[in-house]
């Protein structure tokens, strides 16, 4: 069984890796931390949880993580990296589901998130938790990032593109809409339900902190920075990621062969046939990225539509992922949940 410790349970990405994890029948969940809260009840504060999960909340001093196999780190930016180097001497492996060591560059991530990074040697030795992707070196990682919601659903739809050299890089749009608990489970005016029902607006316009984590993918993928115009939206949804992607085709090519070739082996990419449309409620609840490749009229224009669930491949069901990748175990483990619908 693998030793599992969470550090910062108490968000949605937090009851998210719970609920997944509760069924994991290869895990032990060993501790839950909260400073807040430490001492409650799990379930009383998730009743979702009730039946699967019996644990209290453990006050991080006294959390003893060194003893787990792996730590996932569901919490705010900056703390997972005050916290992974002594992880890491005691031979604990860490999955960070915040931004620490997503990016490679330490001034371009120190200038979006606004600190001083506490541990930047190690920021070369991550490994970006994109299974797609960096499946073998995720075999061989102590330290994995996982991956941002919208760089999730935007790379997964550029990625056979991309690689395969058929559109322009230098011009390239992501416009993206995200349910609401993709601004976390902390309280926020833009967030109350008299503000964010019933509307819809666009935000980060002039740069989102997730703009740099995508330009790093894609240039990974051709091997030189691309030029990208990325612009999210909030929607009236709780869950959901919905990003529809604009390039330029280079070359004649068959989009729907060169999707389906390139995801045939992935079990969480699903190519849909073509004309079709994806909506955000049928991968609700569940670690799926479904895609639908479009030449509207015969162009040069190439429309990719991506969703996911921002809580589940956009999050925790993507560590779960890794995770499994890590212990070599079947990467679907209590990941081939049926979506949730209505």
């Amino acid at each position: 069984m693998i030793k599992v410790g969470i550090v910062g349970g108490t968000g949605y990405t937090g009851v998210e890796l719970l609920r997944l994890l509760a069924a994991h029948p290869q895990v032990n969940l060993q501790v839950i931390t909260s400073r807040a809260d430490a001492g409650a009840q799990v379930n009383k504060m998730f009743p979702s949880l009730r039946g699967f999960v019996d644990l209290a909340f453990t006050h991080p001093d006294e959390a003893h993580l060194e003893q787990c196999d792996v730590v996932f780190f569901a919490t705010p930016n900056g703390i997972a990296m005050q916290q992974v180097r002594a992880l890491l001497d005691a031979g604990v492996k860490v999955i960070d589901l915040a931004a620490d060591f997503r990016l490679q560059d330490i001034a371009t991530w120190e200038k979006w998130y606004g600190m001083t990074h506490a541990c930047p040697d190690l920021v070369a030795e991550a490994v970006y938790g994109l299974p797609e992707i960096n499946r073998e070196k995720i075999r061989q990682a102590r330290l994995i990032a996982n991956p941002g919601c919208y760089p999730t659903a935007v790379q997964l739809g550029w990625l056979p593109l991309l690689e395969a050299g058929v559109i322009d890089t230098s011009y390239l749009i992501a416009d993206a809409k995200s349910g609401v608990s993709g601004a976390g489970r902390t309280a926020g005016i833009s967030n109350l339900f008299s503000e964010a029902g019933d509307n819809f607006k666009a935000y980060g316009v002039a740069g989102h902190r997730h703009l740099p984590e995508i330009k790093q993918g894609l240039a990974r993928m051709v091997g030189k920075e691309v030029g990208l115009t990325f612009v999210p939206h909030l929607t009236p949804m709780i869950r959901g990621i919905h990003a529809t992607l604009y390039g330029k085709l280079t070359q004649d090519v068959d989009l729907q062969a060169l999707f389906e070739q390139r995801y045939a082996d992935e079990p969480f990419v699903d190519v849909m046939p073509a004309g079709s449309h994806p909506e955000t409620r049928s991968v609700r609840g569940a670690n799926r990225c479904r895609i639908a490749v479009h030449r509207p009229q015969g162009g040069d224009t190439v429309v990719v539509l991506s969703v996911i669930d921002n809580l589940v491949k956009g999050a925790a069901g993507q560590a779960v992922q890794n995770m499994n990748i890590l212990f070599d175990l079947p990467e679907t483990t209590a990941l081939n949940n049926v979506p949730l619908l209505p």
